[in-house]
């Protein structure tokens, strides 16, 4: 019988072993453990989640590819695809930032050029603890250089994201990477391994004992001890994966290829078992062929190794030459080494000798799947329960201090770190509400954002999931963009935890109650798991990459004022609800209340209508309300206008003051018209069943916002905009 020690530094349980064992009818050796262990991890299987994940929306009229592939594929018209996934390298990022958040973008990149797309926009969204502790600087320094460093040299543009701060994320950040390619629809390329006798090549960089256990790492929690576990950690080289890039789309452009696959987490072992799975074949392979760059490589380690910059393809004997004279031309290896064969087994030799032979489907489709325990956590009886708040003495110094809190202020910091401008599509420079990039030789255009409440999903998961999907389609709408594919990436605690598994599955309702709202498709995306270190949870964040099509890329709209006497138009009403606002948390140093909620019937007709006017031309910019409420978007579409245009606004809403400036009520968005469209803004927005009322007018160099008669806010644009822009650059003690 197996030592119960390896199998505990496999992440296999005693039972997982023993059905192993009954699968493949023997006791396997250290390499077929090593197999089973990388594809039975949580990160390859989906084990805990798949029974949840179900209940998602995945089928479309303009759905070409769905879940299961490495990227799904939405049909946006005139013979083109938009092939689009988001990723998580949590574990690895913390570990060593740098290399872990510089991998992360260099693999979901492969995710969408192995499907014959070229990338041509990434975004990032990412949380840190908070920037007051060395360690979470340290970390946040590192991660957005490596994000930068590989994105910028491989000349993909990073066109946006978000940042949050939160003491959850201090042991565990989050590193989540969106990418987007186009591709001609009809040269769609998959991870297939079919017929019988055509050639397996190894394609790219050489492999080393880099990144070897990497998925069982990132399903598993983190104790005090990380050392031990850098060398799980991939290290990646953005100018071999531009080579490698180029050469797979000429390959795959000359159609000399039957299939291709990333070699990404599981390396070998994933490429080959998922290829030959999709197939209902079998492959063999030799690994004394395959490109070493490390002396003495164990059978275990090259197909456990995550090694970056690799694919492996499958070809046509007659094509194979030509296949590598290309790679040979990119200056990259492509050996053969192995064959597909009959059978549906792997087959793995080294040294003249059988290393591994067992059946495909005992490692793709027999894994065990667990519906887990889940119960309501403990701490939301309490959590949710948010005593009366005194109201601020000063509204304009906690305006201020709102401004330059870390999760709202202005992320310069970062974005100048990445090249947003090559390849030239892109429309928007970053801060709008969703990136806009063009589509060549067309007049369209796709939108892109990502979106998710960690806090609103922590205190009400049901009620987070429907925000998340319905904030990312009305950042969508304020540009113009109609959604058309969502891809997820779930960032949660241990779902062993049965808080934490009902956490998980309250969230996939609620996105699925949005998603079909919405009529959007999940077209794929990724569940990580175990992101708990030393026994802390982060709260759960769900991040939701939503992509939407313009149809007319000259009618675009921002979120900064255009000119003075503009006038000042609410859609949507404000309501009583600071529970879990940004407010509460920097004011009153609270996480506590209940979210805002969300009538999704209520908000689709808001973003249809802002989405017909622009369409009219009726508006002269558009934001919508989201963290730090109303006040804050009336400043940042101050802080985003060319003249830095001031404003003077008046809210006659009833309740509390704060609750007016602060509160973060869903379905609102802030647009300006010029004097002689408001009125007919007013009177398609009554005929639509959409709450619209003026609120005041731009102009000046102060913001000032009024309550009925009382004025609350009134300071110089120039402070504001001080403090929105330097709270950063100051903690970094950048000058």
């Amino acid at each position: 019988m197996i030592d119960r020690k390896i199998l505990e530094e496999h992440n296999l349980t005693l039972d997982e072993y023993e059905k192993i064992v009954e699968l493949i009818g023997k006791e396997p050796n250290i390499t077929e453990l090593g197999i089973f262990s990388l594809m039975w991890s949580e990160h390859c299987s989906y084990k805990s989640s798949k029974v949840h994940l179900r209940h998602l929306p995945v089928k479309g009229k303009n759905v070409i590819q769905g879940p299961g592939e490495n990227a799904g594929i939405i049909d946006i018209g005139d013979g083109l695809a938009a092939v689009f996934k988001i990723e998580s390298h949590n574990h690895p990022s913390f570990i060593e930032p740098y290399q872990g958040a510089a991998t992360g973008v260099g693999g979901i990149l492969r995710d969408i050029f192995t499907m014959g797309a070229r990338p041509i926009v990434l975004q990032d969204s990412l949380r840190f603890g908070p920037l007051s502790s060395a360690k979470n600087k340290s970390v946040m320094e590192g991660v957005v250089a490596g994000i930068s460093g590989y994105g910028n040299s491989i000349g993909i543009p990073t066109v946006g994201g978000d940042v949050y701060f939160n003491d959850c994320y201090s042991l565990n950040p989050l590193v989540n990477v969106f990418a987007l390619g186009i591709v001609k629809k009809d040269r769609v390329f998959y991870a297939k391994a079919e017929g019988i006798g055509n050639l397996v090549l190894y394609v790219g960089a050489k492999t080393g004992r880099d990144g070897i256990h990497g998925a069982t790492m990132a399903s598993a929690e983190f104790g005090k001890d990380l050392e031990h576990k850098r060398p799980n950690v991939q290290v990646g080289d953005p100018f071999m994966e531009k080579l490698l890039l180029e050469a797979c789309l000429e390959v795959m452009a000359k159609d000399l290829i039957v299939g291709i696959q990333d070699m990404g987490a599981a390396g070998l072992t994933c490429s080959t078992t998922e290829m030959a799975s999709k197939s209902g074949t079998g492959i063999e392979i030799d690994l004394d062929r395959v490109p070493q760059r490390e002396e003495g490589m164990t059978p275990y380690e090259m197909m456990l190794s995550e090694s970056q910059e690799r694919m492996l393809i499958v070809a046509k004997k007659d094509k194979v030459k030509e296949v590598q004279e290309i790679f040979s031309n990119w200056d990259l290896d492509a050996v053969i080494i192995g064959q597909v064969t009959e059978g549906e087994r792997l087959k793995v030799e080294f040294g003249g000798k059988t290393v591994v032979d067992i059946p495909v489907n005992a490692v793709i489709d027999l894994c065990p799947v667990y519906e887990r325990e889940s119960k309501i956590p403990s701490y939301l009886e309490s959590a949710t329960q948010l005593e009366p708040l005194p109201q601020p003495e000063n509204f304009n110094q906690a305006f201020l201090k709102l401004l330059s809190s870390p999760t709202i202020a202005e992320k310069e910091w970062v974005r100048r770190q990445y090249d947003h401008m090559v390849q030239v599509n892109t429309a928007f420079l970053p801060g709008a509400d969703a990136s806009v990039i063009r589509i060549k030789d067309t007049n369209k255009a796709l939108a892109v954002t990502l979106d998710g409440s960690s806090l609103y999903t922590y205190l009400d998961p049901k009620t987070g999931g429907k925000i998340a999907v319905a904030e990312a389609c009305r950042n969508l709408a304020c540009v113009g963009a109609r959604p058309i594919g969502v891809t997820n990436c779930l960032n949660f605690g241990n779902p062993e935890k049965p808080e934490i598994m009902w956490q998980f599955q309250e969230t996939i309702h609620g996105i699925a109650e949005g998603c079909r709202a919405f009529d959007i498709p999940v077209t794929g995306g990724n569940v990580s798991f175990y992101n708990d270190t030393e026994g802390i949870s982060i709260h759960p964040t769900p991040v939701l990459g939503i992509v939407g099509m313009v149809d007319d890329v000259k009618l675009i709209t921002g979120p900064g004022f255009k000119e003075e006497g503009n006038i000042l138009i609410l859609l949507g009403e404000n309501k009583d609800e600071l529970g879990a606002s940004e407010y509460v948390k920097t004011i009153h140093q609270k996480e506590k209340g209940i979210p805002p909620q969300i009538d999704l019937e209520e908000e689709k007709r808001i973003q249809e209508f802002c989405l017909e006017i622009i369409s009219l031309e009726l508006i002269e910019s558009a934001h919508d309300v989201s963290e730090g409420g109303l006040a804050t978007c009336l400043a940042e579409s101050s802080f985003l206008s060319r003249e830095k245009t001031g404003l003077n606004a008046n809210l006659r809403d009833e309740i509390r003051a704060d609750a007016v400036l602060f509160g973060e009520t869903q379905s609102r968005i802030v647009i300006t018209s010029k004097g002689q469209n408001h009125q007919k803004i007013l009177d398609l927005a009554k005929d639509r069943k959409v709450k619209a009322a003026v609120i005041g007018k731009t102009g000046g160099e102060r913001i000032i916002i009024s309550h009925g008669d009382k004025k609350l806010i009134d300071v110089p644009v120039d402070e504001a905009l001080k403090a929105w822009r330097n709270a950063i650059p100051e903690i970094f003690a950048i000058k």
